[in-house]
């Protein structure tokens, strides 16, 4: 499907504003238009994090599936999970269009859409009526632009969505609402964190059911950021770690035209920086915390670097708009192949083997 859309789907959808090929995407998943991928079952691709069964390691990002539309149609393709949001308390219109730029030349995007989003409510009645489907299905949570206290808005995210989350990932690396990374500083991030995990722990305590929390960060860290979270998360019962988001970085970028659109930029040219961050952080955090390696995969070659530089899982979602909605499902079957030609058994057997090569690297300019 991969050659087929690269093609003739890419070239259709192309010819849309890349906000409106978006929605369209959305539709066509919705309506059934895109067939299923087929089922591919291999023992050896099962990991479990956080007490989760991930069937394989790959998962769609959140930003995709903002307003979880379509979470049951992305499994099908072959996903081992999929993260929905962000999802912010009240509906939000986001930043004025056009706020989303195709790289071509780079297979990246640059957007700046600020959490637009439906809101709690639109998202909960959605997901509810899933309810039972199975499948993991994380929920991303993010904060208003003009809210009053946004650890407040994290909170409130927790509370909608605890009986319908697979797990939750708290989204504070997003840099396009003013001022949400300063809440990776670390006395923000020690008030966040202890609210929310008290919040989680709290309803745990009523449910009998305890959601795993993951927290999203920037590839934009210097290392001074690195050791303060690393030092916060010792000191708080997270789950895991999502490395990481958009960059605001522009090194490498073949295209001259949208490069110097503002927001955050995804695909191919941030696996580097995200890799590198990773591998820094799976240094600092141990061998037994859990990490999502995101940003710039686009193959099986590139999910198993992610996995050699410290991640567990994989998420992925720009590649999907260059490559097309088969691109899972491929991923996963070469990655199963893979590993039986290397005799593999699970792969976890791969992760961390390179962690301190890429950990030892500059982050490009």
């Amino acid at each position: 499907m991969s050659g087929l859309f690269q093609s003739i789907g890419r070239n259709l959808l192309f010819k849309f504003d890349p906000e409106d090929a978006h929605g369209l995407s959305i539709k066509a998943l919705k309506t059934g238009l895109v067939p299923a991928c087929a089922p591919i079952s291999d023992p050896a691709l099962r990991v479990n994090v956080a007490g989760l069964d991930f069937p394989n390691p790959l998962g769609m990002a959140a930003g995709y599936d903002k307003n979880a539309e379509i979470p049951d149609a992305l499994l099908k393709l072959g996903f081992g999970f999929a993260e929905v949001g962000t999802l912010t308390p009240l509906p939000q219109a986001g930043n004025p269009k056009p706020r989303i730029f195709r790289l071509v030349e780079d297979e990246a995007v640059i957007n700046r859409l600020g959490f637009n989003n439906g809101g709690h409510d639109a998202a909960f009645k959605r997901l509810s009526e899933r309810r039972g489907r199975g499948g993991i299905v994380g929920v991303n949570i993010g904060a208003n632009k003009d809210s009053s206290d946004r650890i407040a808005d994290y909170v409130a995210g927790i509370r909608k969505f605890h009986d319908l989350a697979s797990y939750f990932t708290v989204n504070i690396s997003s840099p396009n609402t003013p001022g949400l990374r300063d809440l990776q500083t670390r006395d923000s991030l020690k008030e966040l964190l202890g609210k929310v995990l008290e919040t989680r722990d709290d309803l745990a305590a009523r449910s009998g059911v305890k959601r795993p929390v993951f927290l999203k960060i920037a590839p934009d860290l210097p290392d001074a950021s690195l050791d303060d979270i690393a030092a916060e998360i010792a000191l708080h019962p997270l789950d895991g770690l999502i490395i990481s988001n958009t960059t605001l970085a522009r090194s490498g970028l073949k295209n001259t035209g949208n490069a110097a659109q503002s927001g955050g930029l995804s695909g191919r040219p941030v696996f580097e920086r995200s890799t590198i961050i990773l591998a820094k952080m799976r240094q600092r955090v141990g061998v037994r915390f859990p990490i999502i390696g995101v940003g710039g995969i686009d193959s099986a070659a590139a999910a198993i670097s992610k996995i050699r530089a410290g991640a567990d899982l994989v998420q992925l979602y720009t590649s999907m708009i260059y490559q097309g909605p088969g691109l899972a499902g491929q991923i996963i079957k070469e990655i199963s192949a893979i590993m039986r030609r290397e005799a593999i058994s699970n792969i976890a057997e791969l992760r961390d083997r390179d962690v301190n090569d890429w950990a030892s690297r500059s982050t490009p300019d």
